[in-house]
């Protein structure tokens, strides 16, 4: 069974549920969020001890909750040779596209004689890299914030994760840390992590900012605590497009199409189509692939085309693109016979993947853009994380006396209009 959908056929419940997703749920962990905030404001490390051991199942004490330097090096040293030299190719990419995204340090523009204005860029002072483990270990995540965050040389960099069953981190996150250059780690996640950054604890610090995607309960504390802590942009459970049309290759499809379905049971992997030829060779190659996953992934990837994934069929090319706007992905990819002339069409989506062999898989992993993504039809207003999300500007301007000469009578006239007496006096009276 799989969904299958012609779009314009659809009730408009059930095109709301679509274009919702699992983000619609959301709602549901609200209140124990709150719960869990509330206590762990009070009550600091035991709240997130006891959370731990209740979410986890992994008891932990206050002392061994923070990484220590020698677990980083003997993870880095366990980890094999190949994939610590996936992981190092991987960071050297991103860290040259991140590198390229700096903006100036400080940059003026003479908007009039007298006048300059213009904007400083400054770290912020620290950040909270959110790193979720539940359905794996997820050594990408980290290295898509943790090296811009490098880049943008914020002077602190905390991360928070899940421990695994032995009350550990995975070694491929240690290896990470390692070459990235962070050795702050503290052995916590969902709820109670999100709660404990925002409050401070006797062990885990306070932070300005929260960033980094999450389950729906995770999400869920973001909002519940966002008068006490930036949480970054919305990144919920994942969500793919791969729109298509009838000269795509469907093998390739198939393939690409399950990539964010086995993210889990709340993902969202949509096909979208108006060729209903394609999707009849699709299906038979994705019942092929299925048979070689594991029995997790495999019902994950049955459960999301069941629930909030599967096939959505347009009447063209067009209305596939109309859809994909509406919807705003998080990762999509363009397997069209022409795909670089869809691109300028494509105005809602968090990356937008070309052509044939640049499957999702490779941004997730190590071709250089920011796989950190806006989720929940929030690409529509949110970009990708980037060096951005770990700087902040300030606004700048200098009048020389004669640019002020030149203004003041306009200043004063647009006071008066909006009745600010101090604002009239300030230029009004300037010697």
């Amino acid at each position: 069974m799989m969904n299958i959908y012609k779009w314009k056929e659809l009730s408009k419940e059930k095109q709301e549920f679509v274009l919702k997703r699992a983000e619609f749920d959301i709602s549901a962990h609200m209140k124990l969020a709150q719960e869990v905030s509330d206590r762990i404001k009070t009550e600091g490390d035991a709240a997130v001890l006891a959370y731990t051991e209740k979410f986890d199942q992994v008891k932990l004490t206050a002392g061994s909750m923070k990484v220590k330097p020698e677990e980083i090096e003997e993870g880095y040293q366990r980890l094999d040779a190949e994939t610590r030299e996936a992981l190092a190719y991987a960071a050297k990419n991103l860290t040259h596209f991140h590198a390229a995204q700096m903006p100036e340090e400080m940059w003026f523009t003479n908007v009039d004689k007298g006048l300059m204005a213009g904007e400083k860029t400054t770290p912020i002072v620290d950040v909270c890299l959110y790193v979720p483990r539940g359905k794996g270990s997820f050594p990408s995540v980290l290295l898509m914030l943790g090296i811009p965050a490098k880049v943008a040389k914020v002077p602190r960099i905390v991360v928070v994760t899940p421990p695994n069953e032995e009350g550990s981190i995975d070694d491929s996150l240690l290896a990470c840390c390692k070459i990235i250059g962070i050795d702050e780690v503290y052995k916590v996640g969902g709820i109670q992590a999100i709660a404990a950054v925002a409050f401070g604890t006797e062990t885990i610090p306070k932070c300005h900012k929260v960033i980094g995607p999450g389950n729906s309960y995770a999400t869920a504390a973001k909002r519940v605590l966002s008068n006490y802590i930036d949480a970054g942009l919305p990144a919920g459970p994942s969500e793919s497009i791969i729109l298509a049309d009838e000269f795509a290759d469907p093998e390739k499809v198939a393939l690409d199409w399950m990539i964010e379905a086995e993210h889990g049971p709340d993902s969202a992997a949509l096909l979208v189509t108006h060729s209903e030829e394609l999707v009849k060779k699709v299906l038979p190659f994705v019942h092929r692939q299925l048979a070689k996953l594991s029995e997790k992934r495999r019902d994950f990837v049955n459960t999301n085309y069941n629930t909030y994934g599967g096939v959505i069929l347009t009447d063209s090319v067009q209305k596939s693109i109309d859809f994909v706007n509406l919807y705003a992905p998080e990762h999509m990819e363009v397997m069209t016979q022409d795909p670089f002339g869809v691109l300028p069409q494509i105005k809602n989506a968090g990356e937008i993947l070309l052509g044939e062999y640049t499957p999702i898989t490779l941004c997730n992993f190590l071709l250089g853009p920011n796989a950190i993504l806006p989720t929940g039809q929030f690409a529509k207003t949110y970009s990708s994380v980037s060096v951005m999300d770990f700087v902040k500007r300030s606004s700048v301007g200098y009048a020389s006396k004669e640019g002020f000469e030149r203004v003041r009578d306009y200043a004063y006239k647009i006071a008066v209009v909006e009745g600010f007496d101090t604002h009239a006096l300030a230029v009004k009276e300037r010697s």
